[in-house]
């Protein structure tokens, strides 16, 4: 199977050496290339790719901006955060926004490759370094007062056998992978995470991995 790209990135000489790279690949094929948010949410309602790679800062509308709106468009689409930005806020609100990975764009080549197809199967992917942050900026103590919100009440909700699956989505594995964990066909896998999706109102598995980091569902 072919997978289809968009590159949206404000610097051409870094989208022309990411095209040339990527072009190496014999199951991948860069469908375009945007030089902002705007004209990137028009390519990619018109060629509807797999998998978008997308920069953070660029100017006009921000590459956050620019995910919430494929997000919403095209929500089949997995959007890879690609940036050189390292600060975990950055990367909370990018996984909360609906990107499947945060990549850093000091990455080898192969682990680009491997990223994009690994996004394409719907797994959620982030760079070597990075988990480390997001689970820090999840540990932050929370206020004792503050009441419990909607989706901490949802969480509660949870089947012990959610939770497992959840942990398995929490440590980045397939539908596949978490089916032979726990021994079930694959099919139950993913009917239990679209159950979980529902339970907690969210809308990819990266999502669900956040939050499960963010309650304590991980252990």
């Amino acid at each position: 199977m072919t997978i289809r790209i968009l590159l949206i990135d404000d610097h051409t000489l870094f989208r022309s050496g990411i095209r040339a790279l990527l072009q190496r690949q014999p199951d991948f094929a860069v469908v375009d290339e945007a030089a902002d948010g705007v004209e990137g949410l028009k390519r990619a309602k018109q060629h509807r790719p797999d998998v978008v790679l997308l920069d953070l800062n660029m100017p006009g509308l921000s590459g956050l901006e620019t995910l919430a709106l494929l997000a919403q468009d095209l929500p089949d689409t997995a959007v890879l955060i690609l940036t050189v930005s390292e600060e975990a806020e950055e990367l909370a609100s990018a996984l909360r926004g609906g990107a499947r990975g945060y990549l850093l764009k000091n990455i080898e080549a192969d682990f680009l490759a491997s990223a994009i197809r690994r996004a394409a199967s719907g797994e959620p992917v982030i760079s070597d370094g990075m988990t480390a942050k997001l689970v820090a900026q999840f540990r932050a103590p929370a206020q004792p007062s503050a009441p419990p919100s909607p989706s901490a009440e949802n969480g509660a909700r949870l089947t012990v056998r959610e939770r497992e699956i959840v942990r398995g989505l929490t440590r980045g594995e397939s539908n596949k992978q978490i089916a032979r964990d726990l021994g079930v066909a694959e099919s139950t896998v993913k009917i239990h995470v679209q159950n979980i999706l529902k339970k907690l109102n969210l809308a990819s598995r990266v999502q669900v991995a956040v939050f499960a980091v963010e309650h304590g569902l991980t252990a």
